[in-house]
């Protein structure tokens, strides 16, 4: 069923936020009918958000305090359905921390499932690629369960099978460092050097990490490999029976920071029919081949007492103790790297487009933990995205596959791979 109030819900969202639909004075009014209907025709799928806790500090919320995925900001965009990831960063690998990382991410599963209860009317929790369809043919948003860092399994792969019962369709091994199942694109401290280098601690999965792509697989999951080691994330690929997604990677010919993906990398998610959704995340879109950008972000890393060697701006901040300290070091680096802009994410979209098809690229804001470039800040402006890709020449169905197809026949493919295992 077509969204017959799009236009209409995008011009209230305009008045409300003063940014949806910035472009359009400047836009050729044939182009940007084009780009409306396109975008109503979509379902537009955003594969990688934060969940946010109620009552805590977020420093990514919005001027309105609200989070970047807020619903009334996903119906203002235009926004279809988005993974809420339940994840957990940098932490402790003892039993304790592990301990620690399983109990936060069960308060964030809950948090999402009370956020989609509390907008029954308008949202609904999907578990599968036909539940997404039936959301839009319905009129409602649709939010699918994610996980990020099986520090948080315990050592536990039945732990697996608990996510998926509570509605975990999205699973992710890695965030920041090494766990027990396998390894992070990060760099961890290397006791032997005394220097903080990328040292793979397994060769890419652990014995561990083997078994739980395969636990996947027959459950039912997609397997994403964003934030794993170069190894880790080929391995991955070639023992997962069904096809991965990189829910919120970039380029890292175009932008060299750490945890972005090698011409390697895509190439073999394409080759077996994956998908890389592109992170709206100026750190991860960063042009790092200017001298003068590179001694700034040397500079703001020194002052902070971070080692300099790294290309990725923002890495090890996690090592900062003091929060203050902290915080100022982020408003530091993300002075002195700008806004990215959507130009620069359909640069990273042309690349994979060009490289693998037109079939392995879709989106994945990384809203909710630092996601939010110009002309897309947060769900409400998910539009100027579709613009400006028409402007660039994609037709409508190609914006379909980049915006929802693709990773829904991820999804569908993931499920057929589970019932053919079962």
């Amino acid at each position: 069923m077509k969204r017959w109030t799009f236009a209409l819900t995008v011009f209230v969202a305009a008045l409300a936020t003063n940014s949806v639909v910035a472009e359009e004075p400047d836009a050729d009014a044939a182009l940007l009918e084009k780009a409306r209907a396109i975008h109503e025709a979509a379902i537009v799928i955003d594969a990688h958000a934060d969940i946010v806790l109620p009552g805590q500090p977020n420093r990514y919320a919005g001027p309105d305090g609200l989070s970047q995925v807020h619903p009334s900001k996903l119906a203002g965009g235009g926004v279809n359905a988005v993974v809420m990831a339940a994840g957990i960063g940098y932490g402790p690998r003892t039993p304790e921390g592990d301990a620690a990382a399983r109990t936060v991410i069960n308060e964030e599963l809950i948090a999402a499932r009370a956020l989609a209860e509390t907008n029954a009317p308008t949202m609904a929790i999907a578990t599968s690629a036909g539940d997404i369809s039936a959301a839009h043919q319905a009129g409602k948003i649709a939010m699918i369960l994610g996980f990020q860092n099986a520090r948080a399994l315990e050592r536990d792969l039945d732990v697996l099978n608990d996510l998926y019962n509570a509605g975990v369709r999205v699973f992710a091994l890695n965030h920041l460092g090494h766990n027990d199942f396998s390894d992070s694109s990060r760099p961890n401290f290397n006791g032997d050097t005394g220097a903080y280098e990328v040292q793979e601690e397994h060769g890419g999965l652990s014995d561990l990490g083997k078994a739980a792509i395969a636990r996947i697989n027959k459950l039912g999951g997609i397997v994403d490999v964003s934030q794993m080691s170069k190894n880790a994330t080929l391995e991955t690929i070639d023992r997962s029976k069904a096809p991965v997604i990189a829910s919120h990677s970039n380029v890292r010919t175009l932008s060299n920071v750490t945890r972005n993906l090698s011409d390697e990398e895509i190439d073999r998610i394409g080759e077996t029919g994956g998908v890389i959704h592109v992170a709206v995340f100026s750190a991860y879109l960063v042009d790092l081949s200017d001298p003068e950008l590179l001694a700034r972000i040397k500079q703001v890393r020194l002052d902070a007492g971070l080692p300099e060697a790294y290309s990725y701006p923002f890495e090890l901040y996690w090592e900062i103790d003091d929060e203050n300290d902290r915080n100022a070091f982020l408003m530091a680096m993300r002075d002195t790297i700008g806004r990215s802009s959507v130009d620069r994410l359909i640069d990273h979209i042309d690349y994979i487009v060009q490289r693998i098809g037109i079939d392995h690229v879709g989106v994945g804001s990384d809203f909710n933990h630092g996601g939010g470039i110009d002309g897309f800040a947060d769900a409400s402006e998910a539009f100027n995205l579709t613009l400006g890709l028409v402007r660039r020449g994609y037709g409508g169905d190609d914006i379909e596959k980049i915006w929802g197809g693709n990773f829904l026949r991820v999804f569908s493919e993931a499920e057929r791979v589970a019932k053919s295992l079962n």
